[in-house]
């Protein structure tokens, strides 16, 4: 069977530009197969800002009307995407800019009005991904660089770059053994949040409840974990979460934590 990588990279590195030049660098150096997922960083807020388009959050939460999604379709489906794909070709990796649209490889459904109107925003589900195409283009050689925006009924959907990853790496585990990794600005799972040596190097279910009844475990980090084991359960190889700086060391598990 195929081996396959999907990682995923957030806003702390896109809003660096040294950071995310080194990032690909280390990115188009990994062997086999290979799929980015990148995040919008801040690079949407500034360019709204720039343009009168204020940026509305609920619980951490972009809402997003139709002149936010009109932004972030411009920002993450064009200037973010197409400089990381300008990147990667200048070092000589065959990357293509994708968004959900493309090739129909991501679909979503618009998320539901409930205590809160979203917006544009899309919820995907395990019939979200296109595995043949994406697998017909891995099969070229190509290496997709996924936005995170999916579609519906014509519509884009503006779409959680961690949920993306997640469905792409649970998909494609059909017909690939995945490994699936989380870059964030952290070294890993930490004991202490403030202490890089608390490193937790492994962690598996009963773990994490156990930490998340202490609060050791909080905020962001529960959603990123949930995914990771929802993954594994799902036929996915091995998920990693550690830092962009140690890709290479994460890939090969002498870096970061590893989820069981």
């Amino acid at each position: 069977m195929q081996k396959l990588t999907v990682v995923k990279i957030g806003g702390n590195i896109i809003d660096d530009k040294e950071r995310l030049a080194d990032f690909l660098l280390s990115f188009s150096r990994l062997q086999g197969n290979k799929i980015l997922i990148h995040g919008g960083g801040k690079v949407a807020t500034e360019m709204g800002t720039k343009l009168g388009i204020k940026a509305n959050y609920h619980n951490g939460r972009r809402i997003t009307d139709k002149e936010t999604l009109e932004l972030v379709t411009m920002v993450y489906g064009g200037l973010i995407n197409k400089t990381i794909v300008a990147q990667l070709q200048s070092i000589g990796a065959n990357a293509i800019g994708l968004t959900g649209a493309d090739g129909k490889i991501m679909s979503a459904q618009k998320r539901p009005v409930k205590n809160i109107d979203y917006g544009f925003v899309g919820d995907m589900n395990k019939d979200s991904i296109n595995t043949g195409f994406l697998n017909s283009l891995l099969n070229t050689g190509a290496l997709p660089v996924i936005a995170p925006l999916t579609y519906n009924e014509g519509t884009l959907l503006n779409t959680n770059a961690d949920n993306i990853a997640n469905e792409i790496a649970k998909a494609m585990s059909a017909i690939m053994e995945v490994q699936l990794v989380f870059c964030f600005e952290q070294k890993g799972v930490l004991l202490d949040i403030q202490d890089p040596a608390s490193l937790i190097k492994q962690i598996n279910k009963q773990d994490f409840e156990d930490l998340k009844a202490k609060q050791v475990i909080t905020d962001g980090m529960i959603p990123k974990l949930e995914n990771a084991f929802e993954a594994i359960n799902s036929g996915v190889k091995n998920v990693k979460i550690g830092q962009a700086e140690e890709l290479e060391e994460l890939v090969n598990g002498t870096k970061g934590t590893t989820i069981s």
